[in-house]
């Protein structure tokens, strides 16, 4: 008796529907936190990871947005 292996290696699309969806309130959490501590003044790289070594605001977010979705 043989047993057919079903492997997927494509996501379905409700683990895409829940990337996304995650992906974009992670970054809608964070933006707000940055742009004030942009206005602020404040060395707000240093408090997310992943973001250090951005020079741009949106590519600080972006990198520290995809650094928490590694660790969720």
């Amino acid at each position: 008796m043989t047993f057919a292996r079903r492997t997927t290696t494509a996501a379905t699309a409700d683990d895409r529907w829940s990337f996304s969806v995650t992906l974009v309130a992670a970054f809608l959490l964070l933006l707000p936190i940055v742009l004030i501590a942009q206005v602020l003044t404040l060395h707000w790289r240093s408090w997310l990871p992943g973001a250090e070594g951005e020079q741009s605001l949106i590519g600080g977010v972006k990198a520290s947005v995809y650094t928490f979705l590694a660790l969720v």
